[in-house]
């Protein structure tokens, strides 16, 4: 027999020392702070050591709990692993995956049948979303994220550059023949609040104020705007190839600016499900291989 503690001990210690809160843990296992406090005490009685110190208002792991919730998430980590590769195995696979929803409306989603076919075993749930993946609590398997990368405790990939340039609709692009006729125009902007700042000083464009104009926190929504003619956003042929192929946007201008990478992310502790090795395979088939620098 091995000597286990109780599960529902373990899994409430395991989310309080990720959480460093018994509240955030109570509310992410869907029972009472008085449970999951209960439980951690009755662990740290069944080994003799204290595991979580409060630190005012939050919690801190001891160097016992430290050493603990390390073996604690390794094994969690492998019975998820494990159910995946059962299922995969059996034509059942399912893959987790975190994406900048932009991406995945205007160009994922459009190129997700392919891959069905291909792989019709395995069912992908998608949770297009801004925040950062939290693999663990979320039992994300891979994400798709726009940035400057570096991002602690992932190993990610490049996919793919950003080169911005202007897009509207068809009718407002009709009046502009030059750059300098953006004067006249409503400038929309996206998260990014140094983008048309960069594109304007590469034309060589004065005169214009970069920053007035709407602002949309999601990128897509800048670009519907655009199509709906209320002005010109900065596009780039990730986001706008289709609509551009469609004649619902225009590209002005032939100046484009480099902005940032999207990646592909993935707990760097974490070996790949057969799952997630499929669909990083076939999204890395559909990208132009990127061009290493220097």
């Amino acid at each position: 027999m091995r000597p286990l503690p109780p599960l529902n001990a373990v899994r409430a210690f395991e989310a309080a020392a990720r959480r460093g809160s018994f509240t955030a843990a109570a509310a992410e296992l869907g029972v009472s702070h008085a449970a999951i406090s209960r439980h951690v005490r009755g662990l740290e009685a069944r080994l003799g050591v204290p595991l979580l110190l409060r630190e005012g208002r939050g919690l801190a792991p001891t160097e016992a709990g430290r050493a603990f919730a390390a073996v604690v998430a390794d094994a969690f980590d492998r019975l998820s692993q494990g159910m995946v590769v059962i299922a995969a195995e059996a034509g059942r696979g399912r893959l987790r995956l975190s994406v900048e929803p932009a991406f995945a409306g205007r160009w994922l989603v459009p190129r997700l049948g392919a891959f069905r076919k291909l792989h019709p075993g395995i069912d992908i749930e998608l949770d297009p979303t801004l925040r950062l993946a939290d693999f663990r609590a979320d039992q994300t398997d891979l994400a798709i994220r726009y940035g400057r990368g570096g991002w602690p405790g992932l190993a990610v990939e490049k996919l793919m550059q950003v080169m911005d340039y202007p897009v509207c609709a068809p009718a407002v692009a009709a009046g502009l023949a030059t750059p300098a006729d953006l004067r006249g125009q409503t400038l929309l902007h996206d998260e990014s609040a140094q983008t048309w700042s960069l594109w304007l000083a590469a034309a060589g464009i004065t005169g214009i104020d970069a920053s007035r104009g709407p602002r949309f926190l999601d990128v897509a929504l800048a670009l519907d705007a655009a199509m709906a003619g209320e002005g010109v956003a900065m596009g780039d042929d990730v986001l706008c190839a289709r609509d551009i192929a469609a004649g619902r946007l225009v590209r002005l201008f032939d100046v484009s600016v480099p902005r940032s990478w999207y990646w592909l992310a993935m707990p760097e502790d974490r070996r790949l499900s057969p799952a997630a090795g499929a669909f990083r395979a076939w999204l890395l088939g559909e990208l132009p291989p990127v061009e290493e620098e220097g």
